[in-house]
């Protein structure tokens, strides 16, 4: 997976543009291609690390609702209201996250 920064994508539209006008003149500038090559280098390491951060977040907030739903269980009865509450925000947190990792095709 790539993640591509915007102004990545505006550099590397405009090098493949300039690398197939050249393409049809016969005089392609192997910097172009060196060049569009860094850019993905850099747009796939990127990728990589967002898509392990997801995962750590996604590990996180499941660990946070399994621990609020516990808390609920075994609240006592002035404090029940507070733990559900607190399960609640915490699958809000988890539903937003998944929804995150689903955008990014996780």
């Amino acid at each position: 997976m790539r993640s591509y920064t915007p102004a990545e994508r505006r550099r590397r539209a405009w090098l493949i543009t300039r690398g197939v006008k050249q393409a049809a003149a016969d005089a392609v500038n192997p910097r172009i291609e060196s060049e569009i090559s860094r850019i993905d280098d850099r747009a796939t390491e990127r990728g990589w690390r967002e898509t392990n951060a997801m995962h750590d977040q996604l590990d996180k907030d499941k660990d946070a609702v399994a621990a609020a739903r516990t808390a609920e269980r075994t609240a006592t009865r002035d404090d029940k209201n507070a733990a559900r509450q607190a399960r609640k925000d915490a699958e809000k947190t988890l539903r937003r996250t998944e929804q995150a990792a689903r955008r990014i095709g996780l």
